[in-house]
């Protein structure tokens, strides 16, 4: 993998940050610690790990990106936009009343394959179209980006079982594992762990790795399938009075804390 590669794939990220705390602090919208942890999962994505551009954008064989944990819509609507899907005018009106960029993923959107939000059922959506897929489009993959909170809902693991079944190794899942959910971390809210343990147990290959490494995300990705990644991440990451914060989970920046925010993430004015 080039050094060329790799840094551009970082500015991707570090944009996909500048854009999400601009987005959420206008929009006095939630969710921007999520956002910053699973930037650089988006950037690992849309710099050539998935088959997917503007230009193939309705191709049939293309390949499906469905961001599952659509509370992190800024940051997704971020990656669309720095990859050319949408027009950066469009990130002005992000929830606002009427906006097509809603506070949840929205299919509306140019490059969205699917309306997400409501926890959990980004996975069951994934197998049936690595399903389908894999019978028409031989060689397509299909995407799926999860939190670890949703890893609560029962329909992950039916996902997890039919996908073993059907041994669908065009389908890749990665988990935004940043141990906080809405109000606790994940293991006092409902514990996960062994959760590397618990997926070998479906039948899935597991690989756990760095989940701000691009390098080792891009790696990772690039196995077979049903795949899983369990990528460590840090909620709020690249804004220090954020890490690891579940108080940022719902809070909106303030202007002079986006200022400050943004003076960490390399932008001066």
């Amino acid at each position: 993998m080039s050094e060329t590669w790799r840094k551009q794939t970082e500015k991707l990220a570090n944009e996909i940050r500048v854009k999400s705390l601009r987005m959420t602090s206008k929009a006095k919208a939630s969710h921007i610690g999520s956002c910053l942890s699973v930037a650089d999962i988006f950037a690992t994505i849309y710099s050539g790990t998935a088959k997917i551009s503007p230009e193939t954008v309705d191709a049939p064989a293309r390949d499906r990106v469905l961001v599952s944990k659509g509370h992190v819509a800024a940051a997704y609507y971020a990656v669309l936009e720095s990859t050319g899907f949408i027009d950066i005018s469009e990130l002005d009106s992000y929830c606002q009343d009427g906006a097509m960029l809603g506070g949840h993923v929205s299919a509306r959107v140019n490059g969205v394959e699917l309306s997400t939000g409501s926890l959990g059922h980004g996975l069951p959506y994934g197998v049936g179209l690595a399903l389908g897929l894999g019978a028409s489009f031989p060689g397509t993959r299909v995407f799926v980006v999860m939190s670890d909170g949703e890893l609560d809902e029962g329909t992950t693991w039916e996902s997890a079982l039919i996908a073993n079944h059907h041994k669908l190794d065009n389908l890749v899942v990665v988990v935004d594992r940043n141990n906080l959910q809405s109000l606790d971390t994940t293991e006092n809210t409902l514990a996960l762990e062994p959760l590397a343990d618990k997926w070998r147990a479906f039948g899935w290959n597991v690989v756990e790795c760095d989940g701000h490494d691009v390098e080792k995300l891009r790696d990772s990705m690039n196995r077979t399938g049903p795949l899983i990644v369990l990528a460590t991440t840090v909620k709020g990451k690249g804004v220090s009075f954020m890490n690891n914060s579940v108080a940022w989970h719902y809070r909106s920046p303030s202007e002079e804390e986006l200022t400050d925010a943004l003076i960490e993430l390399g932008i001066k004015s």
